[in-house]
């Protein structure tokens, strides 16, 4: 499968579909997600790491979709501008420690940009910068 397919797949099954055998099918037991942290403070790690950070994105914001506007792809390297929209109608939000925001029923979105390192058909390594600024202050956490 090649580079594209693979970062399409990530996304539309995962977080469009919420398809969580998808993550074991495409994310490499020792992947490293930079700039996304667990909840103490980690960047996360494998499949079981991003699946617990995964979950509670989708319990808070059940109808979450991404779309893909531009990949660059070059090597074993994708790099992908995204966003993302979505309703905060499911649980409360922990924004960050100390501060837990309950369902609003806002609709959020923001962008940011993913570069995934693939080997294998699977995603070994990913860079994410997204604008959580943005959908923090969207939700009314400052």
């Amino acid at each position: 499968m090649r580079n594209e397919e693979i970062f399409s797949q990530w996304f539309e099954e995962v977080w469009n579909n919420h398809n969580e055998a998808s993550i074991d099918k495409l994310l490499a037991a020792s992947c490293i997600g930079h700039g996304l942290m667990d909840e103490e403070g980690n960047e996360v790690i494998g499949p079981d790491k991003f699946k617990q950070m995964f979950r509670k994105f989708v319990d808070s914001f059940p109808d979450i979709h991404v779309d893909i506007h531009q990949t660059i792809s070059e090597g074993n390297r994708i790099a992908g501008l995204v966003s993302a929209k979505f309703t905060h109608s499911g649980m409360s939000f922990e924004a960050f420690p100390g501060k837990s925001i309950e369902p609003s029923g806002k609709t959020i979105s923001f962008s940011g940009v993913t570069i995934a390192h693939i080997e294998e058909g699977k995603i070994t390594e990913a860079w994410n910068n997204f604008d959580f600024l943005s959908l923090y202050m969207q939700l009314g956490a400052f």
